[in-house]
């Protein structure tokens, strides 16, 4: 199975029928992503005291379901259903992002949990398909992940305290990114040892995660032990080691990973020792964010280059200003996560702000690397996508 983040955007193209739906969604896909992402950054400086009004559903509880469930949600959905070429696969992103417009729309609040419930469903029917097609580990580990975002879904629908459903959520992600790093692994060749090495670690963090519905404090203990190894394994045997000495590119996505993997070891060394806190406050905040900012974000910074000629059709050109947005998440992350561990709330506002900022100017680099398209120049390696 080809890595769906790698795939060169020819190859999305060759079925005509997919390719007539992609453009006539393409635009509406890229509209009610970007509202979803608009009203998470608000929430977020909601959520962090920053004295903004709250628009209709946006408000600072929210923040975490808008940002999962509805905007990564969303474009991993799609993502997916990009690959697949199957029409069906279109209701899983299409229910997210709706669910997530009828949230943010002030409507009551089940239609929006409900419609997000679908999704989940619709994700894990994908991976189901997939696993059909290409029956491996690395498949194997992304249906899982699913199957975490949907029952983390059921959690939040079954109006649970959001905190209860937070660990699934981060599981989804942590699972799907894992996956698709272990398939990219497969060209060094790893070891039965290894594999399993891999597949202890998902073990245990996965038996953390059913633990949580007993015993909540252990449970995240348990789940932050496995992301402890799973970011272990990550950081020795990824193939973003070797990759960091090639050059454009192939090393900005590296340059996204490797610190990306620091944060999520970091990130189940404070769920182990901070598990009590994990319903609120600022050791919460700090649990949250070195996985879902640190890890995730950092991941997104790396493949969108990746991820958006082929899902959304809108070319990007890889700049050095690149380095500019992942330096600052990384830093003002680094200050968030001070304040919240010596429980000072000025250092994490400011902090969370700057946060925020990354990922607008993120946002910009982007977009502006887009018009370089327009009259491209001689092929280099910053835009190979293959073997990341």
């Amino acid at each position: 199975m080809k890595n769906i983040l790698a795939l060169p955007d020819t190859d999305i193209k060759r079925s005509g029928g997919i390719l007539s739906i992609k453009r006539r969604w393409r635009v509406p896909a890229m509209i009610g992503i970007a509202i979803i992402l608009t009203a998470a950054l608000w929430t977020a400086l909601i959520r962090l005291g920053w004295d903004l009004p709250s628009v209709a559903g946006a408000t600072a509880v929210q923040h975490g379901a808008l940002m999962v469930s509805g905007f990564l949600g969303t474009l991993i959905s799609l993502e997916r259903a990009v690959a697949l070429k199957r029409k069906w696969t279109y209701i899983a992103p299409a229910a997210s992002a709706i669910g997530a417009l009828l949230i943010l729309a002030g409507l009551p609040a089940l239609l929006g949990h409900s419609l997000i419930v679908v999704a989940s469903f619709g994700l894990a029917a994908i991976f189901a398909t997939i696993y059909r097609r290409h029956s491996s580990m690395d498949t194997a580990v992304m249906a899982i992940g699913s199957i975490l975002w949907l029952a983390g879904n059921v959690l939040w629908w079954a109006n649970l305290p959001i905190a209860q459903a937070v660990p699934w959520w981060a599981g989804f992600l942590v699972l799907t990114i894992a996956g698709e790093r272990l398939e990219l692994a497969r060209v060094l060749r790893l070891t039965p040892l290894t594999k399993r090495l891999f597949a202890g670690s998902i073990v245990v963090f996965l038996a953390g995660l059913a633990l949580s519905l007993f015993f909540f404090d252990a449970g995240v203990r348990v789940a932050g032990a496995g992301l402890f190894l799973l970011a272990v394994w990550l950081i020795r045997y990824d193939i973003a080691r070797h990759t960091i000495r090639k050059s454009g590119l192939t090393r900005f996505i590296a340059a996204c990973l490797l610190p990306g993997y620091v944060w999520m070891a970091g990130a189940g060394i404070v769920w182990i020792v901070y598990a009590p806190y994990f319903l609120g406050g600022l050791y919460y905040d700090a649990m949250l964010h070195m996985i879902f900012l640190g890890f995730v974000f950092s991941m997104i910074f790396g493949h969108a280059p990746i991820i958006l000629p082929s899902v959304l059709g809108v070319p990007v050109v890889y700049r050095p200003a690149f380095y500019f947005h992942l330096i600052l998440l990384h830093a003002s992350l680094a200050v968030r996560v001070i304040g919240d561990l010596l429980l000072d709330p000025a250092l994490r506002q400011w902090g969370g702000l700057l946060n925020v900022c990354a990922v607008l100017l993120f946002i910009g680099v982007t977009a502006w690397s887009t018009r370089s398209v327009r009259n491209p120049r001689k092929p280099d390696a910053a835009t190979a996508g293959q073997g990341l």
